[in-house]
């Protein structure tokens, strides 16, 4: 059931959604303004978040030499830094293995970039998404062991490598995991198993990205090769320059943006913004980002360009774009990627029209699920989560090869998808699977398909009470009141992701005096309130859909819409600009 009243009574708005009100202590976000001398919407803001009185400064202005955890407090990190510190200065071969994602990317470019630092050269090795699948496989490292390769560092990857890592033990290879997905009590053979998320380790860090793990890797190693002498003859690196790969692939990969990863972030915005890395600079120019960076820019226009090439063209270009400091190689492979993110849009909107049209037909349950052999598996992960926005169930999308598919599948709060995947797995139903609560991947054999589907809408179904889509609303404000001043304010808890939402805002009673299409799908509106005022809006992905065709027809009608706000910069303007995510009829 849910917590509390509607707001404004929308119990089911036109996007099928409940409104509530954010839960909020209005006396300790007026106490968090007057003692820090904040705008009180910035109170009312950081009161809503959890934010306490003690913690403001830390959250408004997060400090690395603040909120950096000392490296050592992770299991392994001692031990992972001086085994790499002795490779580094024996001149060992040494390699990375990353995932193909931007998480891997970054993890692998920053690993890369100190080697080169310090005057050692690393290979860097990312798998094939389509051949080789994800983490560490026994072929490619015993290649590596052929072409001189010593050592192995995983990243983004082989926390549950045991074959594969078994098997480079016994080729003579020896591996050191740094990896921050979930452990099992069982561990992989390897020298040093670095992961803030190994059920032994204390640290409390387990929010980290890879790639922020892999920073601590980073800064912990630096301290060896100080300890020893390295820098003695040789200038020390300056760590941070490389922050921006560490915002990037936080922000990617979705980590709740809190404690440490607000600073990692926050500052790599700054050094983002300086476009000193070749590769980061050629992808901005690309897509004409001339404004500083936001997390906005790093998860939507950077992000899905790096990840493009693992996802349907080659996986090692985003690595090596954000490796190389030679111009002319930045700008070719920042090109092949765009190309590459051109193609992966015009595959996803095949395969999400297809996947829309086969759970509008036959599947009217609270699981939806479709698998075909037509559909690349670079993908079902976007697809399964446009499916889970439109119809506001969990969805899993399967790629068949034959009898056996590749599966992901995204979640709606209050149900724990990777937990039910894991059960489905010991259920017998799936040939191996797992996740998190929102997000899963499985592999399963298509006689096993009516099985999955009965097991997930039972295990759905228990939960179904708690499975109502809803919008937390942070305030209501008119068109007049959302100016310059106002979005100043509230840009001050940015950088905005998972676990510090961007504010979600009503404006209650508005009309829509233009509307019409831009783009391919969206819509864009000049909306009204009844004080006077107006606000240009934009409603993405919503063209053909009810929230789309609602905003064409709505006839000048009163109307409430919810959406977030930001300065739209254009031409060396800054226009308040609305992002609409819902409306509700007025009756």
């Amino acid at each position: 059931m849910s917590a509390g009243p509607a707001y404004l009574g929308v119990d089911q708005s036109i996007g099928g959604k409940r409104w509530e009100a954010v839960d909020s202590d209005e006396r300790s976000g007026l106490a968090l303004s007057q003692r820090h001398g904040l705008p009180e919407i910035v109170g009312r803001l950081l009161a809503a978040r959890g934010v306490g009185v003690d913690q403001v400064d830390d959250f408004l202005d997060p400090q690395i030499r603040r909120l950096l955890p000392n490296p050592s407090s992770l299991m392994d990190m001692d031990l992972a830094a001086e085994r790499l510190a002795d490779g580094i200065q024996e001149g060992q071969k040494v390699a990375v293995f990353g995932d193909y994602d931007v998480d891997g990317a970054t993890s692998s470019a920053v690993l890369k970039r100190f080697w080169r630092a310090v005057g050692r050269d690393l290979d860097v090795y990312i798998p094939d998404r389509l051949t080789e699948g994800y983490g560490p496989n026994l072929p490619a490292l015993q290649r590596m062991k052929k072409q001189g390769i010593e050592l192995v560092i995983t990243v983004d990857c082989g926390i549950v490598a045991f074959e594969a890592l078994a098997g480079a033990r016994k080729a003579g290879i020896e591996v050191v995991v740094v990896d921050h997905h979930q452990a099992e009590p069982r561990l992989p053979d390897a020298v040093a198993i670095v992961n803030p998320n190994r059920i032994d380790d204390t640290s409390s860090e387990g929010n980290l990205a890879a790639v922020g793990v892999t920073f601590l890797l980073v800064v912990a190693l630096n301290r060896v090769l100080r300890q020893r002498g390295w820098y003695d003859c040789r200038v020390e690196p300056d760590l941070l320059q490389w922050l921006d790969l560490v915002a990037l692939g936080t922000v990617c990969d979705v980590v709740s943006l809190t404690g440490v990863n607000r600073a990692l972030v926050k500052q790599g915005l700054k050094v983002m913004g300086a476009r000193r890395n070749a590769g980061l600079r050629a992808l901005a120019d690309i897509v004409h980002l001339t404004e500083q960076p936001a997390a906005y820019h790093a998860g939507f226009m950077l992000g899905p360009r790096v990840n493009a090439g693992g996802r349907v063209g080659e996986s090692w270009l985003g690595a090596a774009l954000l490796s190389t400091d030679d111009e002319g190689k930045a700008v070719e492979l920042a090109k092949r990627l765009d190309v590459y993110n051109q193609e992966r849009r015009s595959i996803e909107a095949v395969c999400l029209q297809s996947a829309t049209d086969i759970v509008e037909n036959n599947n009217n349950g609270n699981f939806a699920y479709v698998g075909s052999t037509e559909w690349h598996p670079g993908v079902i992960g976007i697809v399964a989560g446009r499916l889970r926005e439109r119809f506001n169930r969990p969805a899993c999308v399967v790629a068949y090869d034959g009898d056996q598919g590749k599966g992901s599948g995204r979640s709606v709060k209050g149900f724990d998808l990777g937990a039910a995947i894991v059960a489905a797995r010991q259920a017998g139903l799936l040939s191996s699977g797992g996740g998190h609560a929102m997000a899963a991947g499985f592999t399963i054999q298509r006689n096993n398909e009516q099985s999955f589907c009965s097991f997930m809408t039972e295990r759905i179904g228990k939960a179904q009470r708690e499975l109502i889509p809803v919008y937390r609303i942070d305030g209501a404000i008119q068109p007049i009141g959302a100016n310059n001043e106002f979005l100043t304010a509230i840009e001050r808890l940015a950088p905005f992701g998972a676990g510090n939402p961007q504010p979600r805002f009503v404006f209650p009673r508005v009309r829509i005096i233009k509307a019409q299409q831009v783009g391919a799908d969206h819509v864009s509106c000049i909306v009204t309130g009844e004080n006077g005022g107006r606000l240009k809006a934009i409603s993405f992905r919503s063209l053909g859909q009810p929230l789309g065709q609602a905003l064409l027809q709505s006839g000048g009608s009163p109307v409430h819409l919810c959406g977030t706000l930001k300065l739209d910069h254009w031409q060396g303007r800054e226009t308040p600009q609305l992002t609409i995510d819902d409306a509700a009829t007025i009756f």
